[in-house]
Order: structure tokens, then sequence, then C-alpha cells
């Protein structure tokens, strides 16, 4: 069956249907099928290992031992999470010679203790800076929409093994959209939680006060039971929220200017679909996000907090680094503290004030991306690379400086290319967010 969900997998297990053996099995050969993106989806890929602990889940499950749902089923993780005994690369030749982590970071081993199959470690825009999903190292995966477009980024290999049977679900990084980038452009789910509810020790970080670790899988459901591994927390799905009377805010400014008119024919759809079901949808005035761009002109926390993690190894490996990626985190040098402490300042006022408004909503709702995934031609250049990649970022950028969760959900027809829709919750207010995802999300799949 293409692309199934952890619960129908989980259910088939359950009743003796396949094996964790079987499972395993088809997601390598998905993997290593020579026509396929496998090479370019995995920078490494855990055969022996993957194959080890399939047999191990399913002995485990004739004991009657059944640690979760993901027990037995195929994941993959992405490229800048430590694994016991290699060096973290994340996506680049510049870590090539450091030493070999010592274990496993902390979602990777509640993974493992949740009975996960780790299939490989996929591939990544460099150092995760990027959301076009480009990579002159390992190579671009292809869109399983379109293989000449792009995959989107950064989680760009974690998106196509879920969305090209290489994996259930997908362990994704997101620092200003990075899961739901990627998710949006590829069809899939892509479940970015408010950033402290999952520890990022033991990943290679892009910016500290912006990075979260979420899923990427067919579902909300899915995302939901892999959000709650790597949070540590008990395996829950929230029931599905009434539609009737749900109130969602669509914000008119920043997010909504400069839209691709497939995208923009999507979005529209959505709404009107969500209000024939019975959800109030207002659009309405918030002109704080048109101060995101000048607040985060001298690079924002990606590329100061970037810069102190990399200075030292740019200065023994920088020519060996994406010259599209290189020039980014060197905006942060330009940076003093003086500029730190200001950006520190703006957005806890953003943040309060954005709040005020929408906290009368259950959630805000805009489209994932303004602009459908672009092709590799148009993201050769360094020119049309910075344009495509601001246009992928700019909406999704919103949840992670304002410190929120969100969600990215298909709302394309058959036969267009993917688009998402987003919804925004409140910060620490993820459950309800997912609640509230899980009955949006069949009205809006165009």
């Amino acid at each position: 069956m293409a692309n199934p969900t952890i619960q129908l997998l989980a259910a088939d297990l359950a009743a003796g249907r396949t094996t964790s053996r079987a499972l395993t099995e088809q997601a390598l050969a998905r993997i290593e099928d020579p026509a396929g993106e496998g090479k370019r989806v995995f920078v490494r890929t855990y055969r022996a290992a993957a194959l080890a602990a399939a047999d191990a889940s399913d002995a485990l499950r004739k004991a009657g031992i059944v640690p979760s749902p993901l027990a037995g089923l195929p994941v993959s993780i992405k490229n800048l999470c430590d694994v016991a005994g290699e060096t973290t690369l994340a996506g680049s030749r510049a870590l090539d010679d450091a030493a070999p982590a010592t274990a496993d970071a902390p979602v990777v081993a509640r993974l493992r203790a949740a009975g996960a199959v780790i299939v490989g470690s996929t591939n990544m825009s460099e150092f995760a800076f990027s959301g076009v999903g480009f990579n002159p190292h390992y190579g671009t995966p292809g869109n399983p929409a379109d293989r000449s477009r792009v995959p989107g980024g950064s989680s760009s290999g974690a998106a196509v093994s879920v969305a090209d049977g290489m994996a259930v679900a997908a362990l994704g990084t997101d620092t200003g959209g990075s899961v739901r980038i990627p998710a949006a452009v590829c069809g899939l789910t892509g479940f970015k939680p408010t950033a402290r509810r999952v520890p990022i020790d033991g990943v290679v970080p892009l910016s500290t006060s912006l990075d979260s670790i979420g899923p990427l899988a067919n579902s909300i459901e899915c995302c939901a039971i892999v959000d709650a591994v790597f949070a540590g927390e008990p395996i829950a799905v929230p029931a599905a929220a009434p539609l009737s009377g749900l109130r969602l805010a669509v914000p008119m400014h920043f997010v909504m200017s400069d839209l691709d008119p497939v995208v923009a024919a999507a979005f529209e759809r959505a709404l009107k679909a969500l209000a024939g079901v019975g959800v109030k949808v207002d659009r309405i005035d918030l002109p704080e996000l048109d101060e995101l761009p000048a607040i985060n002109a001298k690079g924002g926390f990606a590329a100061s907090e970037a810069y102190a993690w990399h200075r030292t190894l740019i200065a023994r490996r920088g020519k060996d680094y994406d010259p599209f990626v290189h020039p980014r985190i060197m905006r942060g040098k330009e940076m003093d503290a003086a500029d730190y402490i200001e950006l520190l300042q703006a957005r806890a006022d953003l943040c309060r004030r954005v709040s005020a408004v929408t906290a009368n909503y259950d959630a805000v709702a805009m489209p994932t991306c303004a602009i459908v995934a672009p092709t590799l031609d148009e993201v050769s250049t360094p020119e049309g690379f910075t344009r495509k990649n601001l246009l992928l970022l700019r909406n999704t950028t919103v949840g992670n400086f304002l410190d929120r969760c969100a969600i990215s959900l298909p709302c394309h027809a058959a036969g267009e290319l993917p688009v998402g829709f987003m919804l925004m919750g409140e910060t620490m207010a993820d459950k309800r967010l997912l609640a509230i995802a899980r009955s949006v999300a069949p009205v809006v799949r165009g």
C-alpha cells in the first residue's frame, strides 16, 4: 500500500498480517533501487542494523512486548543527529574529520526505545541553512511530484524518504520552516512543535533560539505519535476538535503577498471549504508581521548563532562549505552583542503584541509557502536561489520567531503541484493544534 500510516501498519503487525522484517526489507529495497532517489535521499543507510532491529522487534512482539505504535516500523533520521560511533556530518563535507559521537542524540535514543527501526540518515541542506533542499555534496533528491523540482529544505531527504515509501515517518528539524516546507512541497504533513518541548541536545545546531525537532509523515495522527516520542510524553492522539464554531484568523499582512497562482487558488479553495462546514474564517489586520524584515535585517538569530558555532570550523574548513550557505552564516559576523540583545528584546515584544491579537482565535491560517517547489534550474544561480529561498521560508519563519507550534497540511487537488495549508497555534498549545488539524485536514484536501 502506498504511503500507509503508522496506525494502519501497527494494526497489520498486531494482526500478524506483516512483520517488521518484511516492512524493513521493503523500505531498504526502495532505498537501494538504482532507478529511485535513495542514493540522494540518504547520506548513510543502516541495512544490517535495521534488519537486526526488525528481527528483534518481531521476537519481542511474539513475547507480547510492544513498546509503542512505532515498534517495528521503518523511520529515517536527519543527518544532523548524533548516532553513537558515527561522525555527524550535517549534510556537509566540512565535518568529515570530526570525532565520532559518543552517544545517540536524545531524540534518536527515544525512537529506539519506542521500538522504531532506523533505516538511515537523510540528506539535507548543508547545516540546515536553506529552505530549498539543494545539496552540492550529496546530491539533491528529486521532488516526488516532479523530479525536476527541489524537495524543499532543509529536511529534504526526510520528506522524500516518506513520500517514496523508504520510511513511514521521518525526523526533521525546523528553524525557519525546515519540517513544514518540504512537507508542503512534497505533499506530506509536517509538524513543528513548540521548540522547548523536544530536546535539541546531540543535534548540530543552526540557531539554538529557534531550532525545533518535528516529524514528517502521512497524517496528523502519525505526527502526533512521533511528536510524543520525541517529547518523551505518553503517546496519545488528541481527539478531533469540532469544526462548527472553530475560529481561524488569516493575516492579510506579510504572509499573503506574492503568492504563486497555484498556491493562492488552493488556499482560497481550502478556506471556502472550511467556511462551508461551519468554520469562521476571519481575514484580520496583523501589521505587526510587517516588522519582521526590519527586525531580522542583520541576519537575525540564525546568522548570529550559526556564526558563533561555525566560526572556528569556517576558519579551518571554510573552502569546503556550500557556496550558497557560507555567506549566510558569515552575515552573523557583523552582529555585535548590542545587536543581539536588541533582537532578543524585539522578539519578546513582538510575541506579546501578536499573541494579544491571535489568542482570540483557535489558530492562525496561511499558505505554508508562497510558491510551489522551484525547479532545479530556477535555483541554480545565486540570485535565483536567494529569491526562491526567501519565498519558501517567509511564511514559516513567523512561527519560529514567535515561538509557536505549527503544522502544514496538504491542500492541493489531484494533478496539482503540492501546496501546504498551515495552521499556527499559540506557544505550548501543541495538543490543541493537533486536535484542530485532525478536523481541518480532510476538509482542505482538494
